[in-house]
């Protein structure tokens, strides 16, 4: 006679097993939500290194610095190279690099400032200045995406070629803005409450960048992608087309970044955007971003963006030389790699 089969335990009304596939999800959350308290206190104490900043600034020079004109001058330098940031950590998120984006903003700015163009107005100017990057996002997209090349040797190329376009459309000479809109929007009379549009376009862009990261199902593929490729393939996710479209983006932050950059000094030059993509992966880095991939913040890399800004904007009014700022930032890329070696560290990882 067969022995009935023994009863299933019984955990109570309000309680779960914890021993089977549910349980999953809570051993995963725990690294997540690491991560998610660790991003907010690098945020807190890059805010803290800013605030002192300020006040270093303050001291040293109190009337130049603390003045709303150099303020505003802060705000919109970062913004150029703060659209390109954005970009740029969405390729680094999904373990990728761009080394290409300073290029892509000189070819895009001296493009979209040529006589034929500038006969469009305003609109031409914009509309291809966002067209040409866009087009090298996607030739860098599809190299590396369905061309298997590494990333670092595709946008190394694309850096070189853009470059050498860029100087071949100008012939070496800088291309003088005659538009009067487009020199309109960065003139104080243009400022929406004190605030230059050009920080206006920034605040738009990390805003969406903000949302696309973090509440959208693109956001979450491009941290499957930069965490394990091949599980995130394994889940259904195309890799490929994932990749096509993180350059697609970093082509398009570029180009919108050309326009500003167009709009900021009346003109475009084929050594616009030079250290672009130096910067860009430097504001990235101390902001969070691991460079292996699988981890990142928007709002990390735009404290990165205002921190270095802030240090370029006060080494200039207290008129110490250029290699002393270089040795800053480089020093300030060092603690901030350290720090996320200890982290990876400290998660086993």
């Amino acid at each position: 006679m067969t022995q009935p089969a023994p009863p299933a335990p019984h955990h109570g009304p309000g309680k779960q097993d914890t021993t089977g596939p549910a349980a999953a999800p809570a051993k995963t959350a725990g690294p997540a939500r690491a991560f998610g308290l660790r991003a907010d206190v690098r945020n807190l104490s890059l805010l803290g290194v800013l605030a002192v900043l300020v006040a270093v600034g303050g001291i040293t020079e109190p009337e130049a610095f603390l003045d709303t004109g150099n303020l505003q001058l802060i705000l919109t330098q970062a913004s150029v190279i703060g659209v390109v940031t954005v970009g740029m950590t969405f390729v680094i998120i999904s373990g990728g690099i761009d080394l290409s984006v300073g290029a892509m903003v000189a070819l895009a700015s001296v493009w979209a400032t040529t006589l034929a163009t500038q006969e469009y107005g305003f609109a031409g100017i914009a509309f291809t200045a966002v067209v040409v990057g866009l087009a090298a996002g996607l030739v860098n997209g599809v190299l590396i995406a369905y061309g298997r090349l590494v990333p670092f040797i595709a946008t190394l190329a694309m850096l070189a070629s853009a470059r050498g376009l860029a100087l071949q459309i100008t012939d070496g000479k800088t291309q003088i803005v005659t538009v009067r809109p487009v020199l309109d929007l960065g003139l104080p009379g243009s400022y929406v409450l004190g605030i230059p549009p050009l920080v206006l376009i920034f605040a738009a862009v990390t805003a969406a960048g903000w949302l696309l990261l973090n509440r959208t199902t693109f956001g979450r593929r491009t941290v499957a992608v930069g965490g394990n490729a091949e599980a995130a393939r394994l889940a259904g996710i195309d890799v490929r087309r994932q990749r096509l479209y993180l350059y697609l983006l970093s082509g398009l932050c570029c180009g919108i970044a050309a326009f500003m950059l167009v709009v900021l000094s009346g003109s475009g030059q084929n050594t616009n955007g030079n250290l672009y993509e130096l910067d860009a992966i430097a504001a990235a880095i101390i902001g969070g971003t691991l460079l292996s991939g699988g981890r990142g913040t928007i709002v990390g890399s735009v404290l990165g963006v205002l921190v270095f800004t802030t240090i370029t904007n006060i080494f200039a009014l207290n008129n110490l030389q250029s290699d002393v700022q270089q040795i800053a930032k480089g020093a300030i890329i060092v603690a901030a790699v350290l720090v996320q070696r200890r982290s990876l560290r400290d998660d086993g990882t």
